[in-house]
């Protein structure tokens, strides 16, 4: 089935109901849900039964695909819905992405560069992204984790392109803002262990 297309699979399935063609787009992106599911809820068995939910809602929704937007997104979309949803329940907040410009402060007009997140050592960037709420978390790692465009961004959370963009620069500065709190006058030296010492002959 390999070469059949991921749009060919659903209409096959759809038409006759071959639980083989479901079962090769579980193949497919079974892993990339189940990635995405421990990246965002950070627990492994956590993120199995949520891939198990996930594909449970794609397979009663199948129908519902219309390919206005690939099947990747789409299942991303159902994907980062459900773990919001998950998150959110846990924290008991919501997961801001507002639409509405006027939420953001004016600090944010000021554009703060990409290099401050993709210069950060991968040990601070990461203590820098768990304090973050989950909300601008997810977005930025879908931006700069994920290289995901805008507009499947868009697609994705069910908001605009400028929507996005207001949401990722206000992300990007609050990470600024954390990692300058953590780590204001710490040289890059300290973050790395000290060496072992030589044993005695």
């Amino acid at each position: 089935m390999d070469h059949l297309s991921d749009s060919d699979l659903i209409a096959r399935y759809l038409r006759e109901q071959n639980t083989a063609y479901f079962t090769e787009l579980y193949r497919r992106f079974g892993r990339k849900v189940f990635a995405k599911c421990i990246t965002m809820l950070s627990d492994e068995g956590l993120a199995r039964d949520a891939t198990q939910d996930i594909f449970v809602k794609v397979l009663l929704n199948l129908s519902k695909f219309t390919e206005q937007s690939s099947f990747s997104t789409w299942i991303y979309s159902i994907t980062y819905n459900y773990c919001i949803d998950l998150i959110r329940k846990k924290k008991k907040m919501p997961l801001i992405f507002s639409e509405d410009v006027s939420l953001v402060s004016k600090e944010v007009e000021v554009e703060v560069p990409d290099s401050l997140l993709l210069e950060m050592k991968r040990g601070r960037l990461e203590k820098v992204l768990e304090r973050l709420p989950p909300g601008d978390r997810i977005i930025l790692e879908m931006k700069y984790a994920e290289d995901l465009p805008i507009k499947d961004m868009g697609d994705i959370l069910g908001k605009t392109e400028s929507a996005i963009k207001m949401q990722i620069m206000r992300a990007k500065h609050k990470a600024q803002s954390i990692y300058e709190e953590i780590y204001a006058g710490k040289d890059l030296e300290e973050d790395i262990p000290a060496a072992a010492p030589a044993s005695m002959v």
